[in-house]
């Protein structure tokens, strides 16, 4: 279908049934539709409207429990989120990739030229380059094509726009090129390949697995070549809550340090007994172990090991509460998460900065407001940035007021967990 076409069936309403399964409320379609043809036009714009095009979506994700395990072979809860980058795409015969974002300078790679190049490190063009390799490296087809994107998956927020936008490419040259038969377990690791390889950044699988897979999804990396990958099957939109992402406003500057001591600490427990990680060691090793620890490791790190272990098992109940419906014993485990990451993990603020604890306020403002009948706990990588909350929609918007009374208009995002992860939506 031509770009044209495509505003006229959006406008329609043609395309509603689509948009819905991806967005899931008439009240998301309606605010998708302007965004939509906003970028088919800028399509049309840089690339004139001749073409057949393609429509795909990717997703940011949430870490819902798992909170600082991944790094030392643990388990995972994710879901995928409705903040999305979204393609409007179409083959081109020149054997060039031309990928314009908003706000950003258009990003051109020869699909002859597919070797990383550290003088690319750090920018998005290398992103776009590994993508196209790894998918060639795997045997599928690859080509030209040109594109326009657009997201509105917040950065700095924990939910990850870098692997929403690497999925994004993977899942469109998957629809281009390859009948959309690439796997979604395939493109988050393509997606990791090309961060890790391309872009220079050595992160984990997390990420691009849950904006890939969609919906909830757990993740066991005891093998990492290998991860044990299962999507939950739960319908988030019938739990009768909203999931609020809450931004604090804290100070993220210098905290690099603060993020690399906690698997640090967690591998040093693992090396004081004979190992590379802790997922090598059992709980019940571990704990026999501990009057030996004191002492050579710091009592801090022992903490942090009793967190990773603990936090593997919630995650398990996490899982196991979803496939129940069980949605009260769910919050639950969700609330034992947050204060082990609190009391135990300790990365809820700082010790470089005690006084400034501004997520410590969020969680204890929404403690105050939903008691037992929400769940809180701090978002990602912890010390500052953001807050998770799931909150009964009947106290949304007491909850809602309350924490931007303090943190400001905005700081409070309402969202859903997507049904879906990478996909062509149109």
């Amino acid at each position: 279908m031509k770009p044209k076409e495509f505003i006229a069936a959006i406008e329609a309403g043609d395309m509603d049934e689509k948009l819905k399964a991806v967005y899931v409320t008439d009240y998301a379609v309606e605010a998708q539709k302007p965004r939509y043809i906003r970028l088919i036009n800028e399509f049309i714009k840089l690339f004139g409207e001749g073409r057949d095009i393609i429509i795909t979506s990717a997703p940011g994700r949430t870490e819902v429990c798992g909170n600082h395990t991944d790094h030392n072979n643990g388990k995972v809860l994710a879901a995928s989120v409705n903040l999305d980058a979204v393609a409007v795409a179409a083959k081109n015969d020149e054997g060039v990739v031309r990928v314009k974002s908003d706000g950003h300078a258009m990003n051109v790679v020869d699909t002859t030229e597919l070797l990383p190049d550290e003088a690319e490190f750090g920018h998005s063009t290398a992103m776009v380059r590994g993508v196209v390799a790894k998918i060639e490296g795997l045997g599928y087809k690859i080509g030209g094509f040109d594109c326009v994107t657009t997201s509105d998956v917040i950065g700095g927020s924990g939910l990850s726009s870098s692997a929403a936008f690497e999925v994004l490419l993977g899942t469109t040259l998957s629809y281009l090129y390859n009948d959309g038969v690439i796997s979604s377990v395939e493109i988050a690791k393509i997606a990791q390949y090309s961060e890790n390889v391309f872009f220079g950044k050595p992160c984990g699988l997390l990420d691009q697995m849950a904006s890939s897979v969609g919906t909830f999804v757990t993740i066991d990396f005891e093998s990492t070549e290998n991860p044990k990958i299962k999507k939950v099957d739960f319908d988030f939109s019938k739990s009768g809550h909203s999931l609020c992402i809450v931004d604090t406003g804290g100070n993220h500057s210098d905290l690099t340090d603060d993020y690399a001591a906690v698997r640090a600490e967690m591998e040093s427990v693992a090396k004081a007994l004979g190992k590379d990680v802790l997922r090598e060691i059992s709980f019940d090793d571990f704990k026999k172990a501990v009057p030996s620890l004191l002492g050579r490791v710091s009592d801090r790190a022992i903490l942090r090991a009793f967190h990773f272990y603990r936090e593997n098992i919630r995650v398990a109940k996490a899982v196991s509460a979803l496939e129940s419906n069980n949605f009260d014993e769910f919050k639950k485990v969700i609330n034992e998460s947050g204060r082990s990451s609190y009391m135990y993990n300790q990365n809820v603020y700082t010790p470089k900065n005690p006084a400034e604890q501004k997520i410590s306020l969020a969680l204890c403002i929404s403690e105050d407001v939903l008691g037992v009948n929400g769940a809180y706990r701090v978002h990602g990588g912890g010390f500052a940035g953001t807050i998770q909350a799931f909150v009964p929609n009947e106290l949304l918007d007491e909850y809602k007021t309350a924490v931007e009374n303090v943190f400001g208009k905005g700081s409070c995002h309402v969202l859903i967990i997507r049904p879906v992860g990478g996909t062509r939506v149109l």
